[in-house]
C-alpha cells in the first residue's frame, strides 16, 4: 500500500527534537569520577596496550565488531541522482536506522566530497580500522564497481555496495521460487533485462551465478538492445552484448521466461506482456512506478507471476530482506569480505525460507487468512521475525565453509538466541500492529476532533490507510481548523452532534434505558449524549462506528465514564484495567494496572492478572508475569507484600497455563542472574518477565512515567481492558505518533471483535 508522503510532514520528522534521526548512546556507566577514568584517561590506556599487543583485541575493547560504515558520495541519491553528499546524508542516516532496527547493527554515517573513483577508494580504505564493515550507497554506475571491487580487493573487511547486491539477492531468491512453480529450468530460461545501471547489472550477474545463461539473456538500455554492433558501449554493457536479430524490447521479450525490470514506470505494455512464453515471470521493480503496473500485468496474462518494489502488492522485493541480517552474519563471525558464496546462501535462505509455515503473527501482521509459499508468496514479508534467525546464520555459515570467517561460531543454538536479544524479538510489535490495521481498516470516532493533534493524527491515518476517521464535534470549528494547519481531510466524515436530533434522540432512550436504575432520567440522558464523549461511545455501541478515541484533552477518569455508562464491560468481567506498553531497547514491556483501579484488592488484582495476559496474548506474545511489591517471596511483611502474595498464589490456581511469578521486586523480576544465584526456583529464571503487575494505580503510574522520561523508552497506551467494545483512552497530552498508535490497536481490537 503506498504511503503519501507530504512535503512538510517529512521535513517535521527529520526536524523534531534533535535534528536528523540518529544519536551516539554510551554502553557503559558514566556516572561517576571512577567512570569517567576508566573510559578515558588514565583506564582507557590499558585497552589501548592489549589492542596494540594484539590487533585482533579491537574487537573485544572496542564496538569495532558491531559497527558498520554506510558510506555515499551522493552521486546517485534514491531517485534523485547526483545531489551532493550533503544532501544524501538523510537516506544515509535512514540506512544506519534500519541497521540498527532490523539487526541491532550500529552505523556512523559518512559522506565524502569526492568523485574521483580511486581518491574514494583511498579514502574508505583508509577507515579499516574503525568498521567491522562497509556498505557502500547510492554511488553513480559505472564507478560504483570499480570502488566496490577494488576495495573488496583491499580491504580485510566485509564490503558490499547495496544497490548492487540486495535487490539481486532479494530477486534472486524470488526467482529460485517462481521457477520451481512453474518447473522451468534456470539454466534453459530466456532472461530480459531492461536497465543497465548498478542494481540491474549486478542482478544480471547474479542471475549468472544462479545458472542463467549468457546466451540466454537480453539486456536492454533508454537506446534500445545492448547489441555489439552499438558503438557507444562501456565495458560494463560489452559484456552483455548480443549479435542476435534482436533490436527492440518487443523483440527480447518474445517467448521469453523471465523480464527483469530496473528502469521507469510505465514503458511495458500488456500487448508485450502477452508476447512472452508461458507462466512468465514479471519482476518489474522500477520505483515507485513498476514498469508495468501490477494490475494491468495480472490481466494481461493470468498464468504471469509479478513482483514489484512495492509494498501494496504480492511479492514485494524489498532490500531491507537482506542487507542487515548479511552483514549480521558476517560481523558476528568477522568475516573478511562478503563473497559470492555468502550472497548465495543468503539468497537461498530467504527462498526456503518462503516455504516454511508462516506464523500467525505475520498472518495477522498483513491481514492473510494463511500466507503459504505460491505465486502470491514468493519471498518472506519484510515483518517476518524469523528473517535474522534464518538469514545471518546462513551467511555465517557461507564465510565459515569459504574461509572467510576469523571468528567461527560454534554453538548454533545459542548463537540462534543472541540474535534474538540483540535486536529483541518483538520489537517490531508496533509495525506488525500497524501492517495488521491496514489490511482491513474501520471506522473510528475521535471525540476531541477540535484539536490540532486530533487532526493531523486524522489525516495519517486516513493516509495511510490505517482507518477511516470520524471527527466529533463543532463543524465550523474543525473545518477553521483543518484550513489553518493546511491539513488535506476532504472527505472525512464530520459529525457535529448539537446537529444530529434525530441520532441524539435515539441515543438518548439507549442511555436512559441502560442507567435508568441508576438514576438516570431521560432528561438527563438527553443532556448528557450532546456532550462528545457519550455520543462517541453511542456510536460504537449502535454499530455506526467501530472504534472510540478520547481523552487527549481531559482527566482520564471524566473520560472512561461515558464509555462504561453506554458501553460497559465484557460479560464475566467486572472491572476494567488499563495497560501501557513499554517499548525498550530490550524488547516490549507490559505495564497494568497504571490508569484505572486506585488501590485493587488480592481478588481484584487476579482479574487484572488476567485480562493482562489476555492483551499481551492478543500481540501474539507469551505473558511472562510477575507481581511486583517491595518484598523477594515473603523477605518482607507488610500489608501490600501480603496482598501482592496472596494474588500471586490466587492468579496461579485459577490460570495454571499461565507463567505467573511473585511477589518480587521490579529489579529482581527483571534479571535474570538475580533470580539464578538467589531465588533458583522461579518460573521466570531463564525467562524474564516481560509483564508487571503493580499493585496499585500509584506504584504503576510512576513506573510508566519514569521510564518514558528516564529510561528512553516510548510508551504506547494507556490501553484501555475489560471493556465490551473497542474503546481506547488516550493520555493526557499524547503526541500525534502516540494517538497514531493508539488508533491501530483499536483497528486490530475491532476487526478482533468482528471476527468473533
Amino acid at each position: 500500500m503506498a504511503i503519501k508522503i507530504r512535503k512538510e510532514d517529512a521535513l517535521n520528522y527529520h526536524t523534531q527534537g534533535s535534528p536528523g534521526k540518529i544519536e551516539v548512546i554510551p554502553t557503559k556507566p558514566l556516572s561517576s569520577q571512577m567512570d569517567l577514568a576508566l573510559a578515558y584517561s588514565p583506564g582507557v590506556a590499558e585497552p589501548c596496550k592489549e589492542i596494540e599487543a594484539d590487533v585482533e583485541n579491537v574487537y573485544k575493547y572496542t564496538a569495532k565488531g558491531n559497527l558498520v560504515a554506510v558510506i555515499s558520495n551522493g552521486t546517485a541519491v534514491l531517485g534523485l541522482g547526483d545531489i551532493g553528499p550533503e544532501a544524501s546524508k538523510p537516506v544515509m542516516e535512514g540506512k544506519g536506522v534500519l541497521f540498527k532496527k532490523f539487526a541491532g547493527i550500529d552505523v556512523f554515517d559518512i559522506e565524502i566530497n569526492e568523485k574521483d573513483p580511486q581518491k574514494l577508494i583511498q579514502i574508505i580504505k583508509s577507515l579499516e580500522p574503525t568498521f567491522g564493515g562497509v556498505n557502500l550507497e547510492d554511488i553513480k554506475a559505472p564507478e560504483c564497481f570499480e570502488i566496490e571491487q577494488t576495495l573488496k580487493k583491499e580491504m580485510n573487511i566485509p564490503v558490499m555496495h547495496d544497490d548492487q547486491h540486495g535487490t539481486a539477492i532479494i530477486s534472486g531468491a524470488a526467482l529460485l521460487n517462481a521457477l520451481e512453480i512453474v518447473e522451468k529450468d534456470i539454466t534453459q530460461i530466456k532472461l530480459v533485462v531492461n536497465g543497465a545501471g548498478a542494481s540491474a547489472v549486478s542482478c544480471t550477474r547474479f542471475y549468472m551465478s544462479l545458472g542463467v545463461k549468457r546466451e540466454n539473456l537480453v539486456m536492454c538500455d533508454k537506446e534500445g538492445v545492448i547489441r555489439k554492433d552499438r558503438t557507444n558501449l562501456d565495458s560494463i554493457k560489452e559484456e552483455f552484448a548480443t549479435d542476435r536479430d534482436i533490436h527492440t524490447l518487443s523483440d527480447a521479450l518474445t517467448g521469453a521466461d523471465v523480464f527483469l525490470g530496473l528502469s521507469a514506470g510505465n514503458i511495458v505494455s500488456q500487448d508485450q506482456i502477452k508476447l512472452m512464453g508461458p507462466n512468465p515471470i514479471v519482476f518489474a521493480l522500477a520505483n515507485p512506478d513498476p514498469e508495468i503496473p501490477y494490475d494491468l500485468a495480472i490481466a494481461a496474462r493470468e498464468d504471469v507471476i509479478m513482483a514489484t518494489g512495492r509494498s501494496d502488492h504480492p511479492n514485494q522485493v524489498n532490500n531491507v530482506l537482506g542487507f542487515p541480517y548479511i552483514f549480521r552474519g558476517a560481523l558476528d563471525v568477522r568475516a573478511t569480505a562478503i563473497n559470492e558464496t555468502m550472497k548465495l546462501a543468503a539468497a537461498k535462505a530467504i527462498a526456503k525460507l518462503a516455504k516454511e509455515p508462516v506464523p500467525d503473527i505475520v498472518n495477522k501482521a498483513y491481514g492473510e487468512s494463511k500466507l503459504g509459499f505460491g505465486r502470491m508468496y514468493l519471498i518472506p514479508k519484510p515483518l517476518d521475525p524469523r528473517l535474522i534467525t534464518t538469514i545471518a546464520p546462513a551467511v555465517a555459515r557461507a564465510a565459515m565453509e569459504s574461509g572467510v570467517a576469523k571468528n567461527p561460531i560454534l554453538d548454533w543454538a545459542a548463537y540462534e538466541l543472541e540474535l534474538q536479544e540483540r535486536i529483541g524479538i518483538d520489537q517490531r510489535l508496533m509495525s506488525v500492529v500497524i501492517a495488521r490495521a491496514k489490511k482491513d481498516p474501520k471506522r473510528v470516532v475521535f471525540a476531541e476532533a477540535d484539536n490540532r493533534k486530533i487532526l493531523k493524527a486524522a489525516q495519517i491515518i486516513r493516509d495511510e490507510k490505517i482507518a477511516n476517521p470520524i471527527l466529533l464535534g463543532n463543524r465550523e470549528k474543525i473545518l477553521a481548523l483543518i484550513e489553518e494547519n493546511s491539513l488535506d481531510l476532504n472527505h472525512v466524515t464530520i459529525i457535529d452532534p448539537l446537529e444530529e436530533k434525530d441520532k441524539a434522540n435515539q441515543f438518548a432512550e439507549i442511555l436512559y434505558r441502560k442507567r435508568q436504575r441508576k438514576g438516570m432520567t431521560l432528561a438527563d440522558a438527553s443532556r448528557l449524549v450532546t456532550q462528545r464523549n457519550y455520543f462517541g461511545a453511542l456510536m460504537v455501541e449502535t454499530g455506526y462506528a467501530d472504534a472510540f478515541i478520547s481523552g487527549l484533552t481531559r482527566d482520564y477518569p471524566k473520560t472512561i465514564l461515558p464509555s462504561l455508562h453506554t458501553i460497559g464491560v465484557k460479560p464475566g468481567t467486572k472491572r476494567v484495567a488499563g495497560m501501557y506498553i513499554m517499548n525498550t531497547d530490550k524488547g516490549p514491556f507490559f505495564f497494568a494496572d497504571a490508569t484505572v483501579n486506585l488501590n485493587p484488592t488480592a481478588e481484584e488484582l487476579v482479574e487484572i492478572i488476567g485480562l493482562t495476559a489476555d492483551a499481551v496474548k492478543f500481540f501474539n506474545i507469551e505473558p511472562r508475569i510477575a507481581v511486583l511489591s517491595y518484598s523477594n517471596f515473603g523477605s518482607a511483611k507488610g500489608e501490600t507484600a501480603s496482598k501482592t502474595a496472596k494474588a500471586t498464589e490466587m492468579a496461579k490456581a485459577k490460570y495454571p497455563d499461565l507463567i505467573i511469578e511473585g511477589e518480587m521486586q521490579a529489579n529482581v523480576a527483571l534479571n535474570e542472574e538475580i533470580q539464578k544465584e538467589m531465588y533458583p526456583f522461579s518460573k521466570l529464571v531463564n525467562k524474564k518477565a516481560n509483564t508487571l503487575i503493580f499493585p496499585d494505580l500509584s506504584s504503576g503510574n510512576i513506573a510508566y512515567k519514569l521510564m518514558a522520561e528516564l529510561g528512553n523508552a516510548e510508551a504506547i497506551g494507556p490501553i484501555l481492558l475489560g471493556m465490551n467494545k473497542p474503546v481506547h483512552i488516550l493520555q493526557l497530552g499524547s503526541s500525534i505518533r502516540e494517538i497514531v498508535n493508539m488508533v491501530a490497536i483499536a483497528v486490530v481490537d475491532a476487526q478482533t471483535a468482528s471476527d468473533s
